[in-house]
């Protein structure tokens, strides 16, 4: 394949970022599905919303610590051989699930094997690899990726529904194992490269640079002043806790919606299935959604759009208290998909603008970290309301709150001042004036 950017062919990066985005497109397909399972695994092992819900949280938990170990892992050996690893070991999972027969073997597979293996999957090491392919694009870029997400929602949860109808659970869960080492992994095999220069090009393309050249623009390259050598320096600035912050929220009110949304829908009157293609129509509206911010972010302040994202998903929940069953459930899959996943691409790529390259796998990994965490507390949490009261209206309501405090913190972020994009400082420079400092 001719890899080289010119006028009769397509930059080699935008290959790696249609891989990434299938593979996305099975993680957080499969992880989203979870929603549709819940009725079928209380009816099949005899308990309550609220213990289903610990498979959940503690998946949840278990992608989130993992985040920061594939970040890392991401930023030392390169993003292909851990997606790749990762791949394998879910659909292996995947696989196995069909077989389980406790609420303790789904807790332990789905819970700490699956959740774990997608942590190595998704956006993490996804965005740093794109982001090493991408500088002018970057948005654009890791929004397409995310969108893989987003089709997955669009796709696998009706299919998912569909597939119980037909069959049943476990048939269900050996189709998605075998998708995913059968169609993902051998594309991230055959696709994907970690960064640009192991196929002789540059970010953006162009060819690579030799010795000399690249250490002419070592020493010429601009970042943005809270550049960091050190990650665990990035916590010494707002930005990171800023960005994080919102992240939590982000969890909290995305995981509330993947695993409780198809069983609200059941309090409301509404099939399993009639939900599940909702959540579908959300998913597919927010493919287009992600793809608009992932365009205008390119041309426009970052934190802006991340604050309005924000604001609109609070919209969404709003709309779930306020407005009558089925009217909430169309209305909230409309609103709701203008913002689902368009944080991701926007978190992460402010990111990469304010602290810069060298360790943006752990940093992701660590806002992931706080993201995962919040959805955790949230999926246990609101299952036990639930449980106790038999409404999810509690749930949406401190969700809705929630976001509009991430809307202002997004907002609070100083991105003219502390981004590459607005405020370029020399490498070099930096580096003099810290060593002096």
């Amino acid at each position: 394949m001719n890899t080289n950017d010119n006028n009769k062919s397509v930059f080699y990066g935008w290959y790696v970022v249609a891989a990434l985005s299938f593979s996305t497109f099975f993680v957080l397909g499969v992880r989203m599905g979870f929603g549709v399972f819940v009725s079928a695994w209380q009816e099949e092992f005899a308990v309550g919303v609220s213990t289903v819900s610990i498979a959940a949280s503690v998946g949840w938990l278990t992608n989130g610590f993992g985040q920061p170990f594939f970040g890392r892992l991401t930023d030392r050996i390169g993003g292909r051989r851990v997606i790749a690893a990762s791949l394998l070991i879910m659909g292996i999972g995947a696989i196995a699930m069909s077989f389980v027969n406790s609420i303790i073997g789904l807790i332990l597979l789905y819970g700490i094997v699956i959740s774990m293996a997608s942590g190595g999957v998704a956006m993490t090491p996804a965005g740093a690899v794109v982001s090493r392919w991408f500088s002018r694009r970057r948005g654009t870029a890791i929004g397409l990726v995310a969108v893989g997400g987003s089709l997955g929602g669009m796709i696998l949860i009706p299919f998912a529904a569909y597939l119980l109808i037909l069959t049943d659970w476990r048939t269900t869960w050996l189709v998605f194992g075998a998708l995913i080492l059968v169609v993902g992994l051998p594309l991230v095999l055959l696709v994907v490269r970690s960064d640009p220069s192991e196929v002789g090009l540059r970010p953006d393309g162009g060819r690579a640079l030799t010795d000399e050249e690249q250490v002419h623009q070592n020493r010429h390259a601009t970042v943005g002043p809270l550049y960091v050598e050190r990650w665990r320096d990035s916590f010494r600035s707002r930005p990171m806790w800023q960005l994080s912050m919102a992240y939590v929220v982000c969890g909290v009110t995305t995981a509330i919606i993947s695993i409780h949304f198809v069983r609200w829908a059941q309090t409301e009157g509404i099939s399993p299935g009639t939900a599940a293609l909702a959540f579908g129509l959300l998913s597919g509206i927010n493919a287009a959604g992600v793809i608009t911010i992932g365009f205008l972010s390119d041309r426009f302040q970052r934190k802006n759009l991340l604050a309005g994202v924000y604001a609109v998903r609070a919209l969404a929940f709003v709309a779930l208290i306020v407005l009558p069953g089925v009217s909430a459930l169309w209305a909230f899959a409309v609103i709701g998909g203008l913002s689902w996943l368009a944080t991701v691409p926007l978190t992460t790529a402010l990111t990469a603008d304010v602290y810069g390259l060298k360790h943006l796998g752990i940093l992701a990994g660590m806002s992931n970290l706080a993201h995962q965490l919040g959805g955790a507390m949230a999926v246990y949490l609101v299952g036990l309301v639930f449980d106790w009261t038999g409404t999810f209206d509690y749930g949406f309501g401190a969700g809705a709150a929630l976001l509009m405090v991430a809307s202002l913190t997004a907002l609070s972020i100083r991105e003219r001042k502390l981004s590459v994009r607005y405020s370029p400082v020399s490498l070099g420079n930096l580096s003099t004036d810290r060593a002096t400092a």
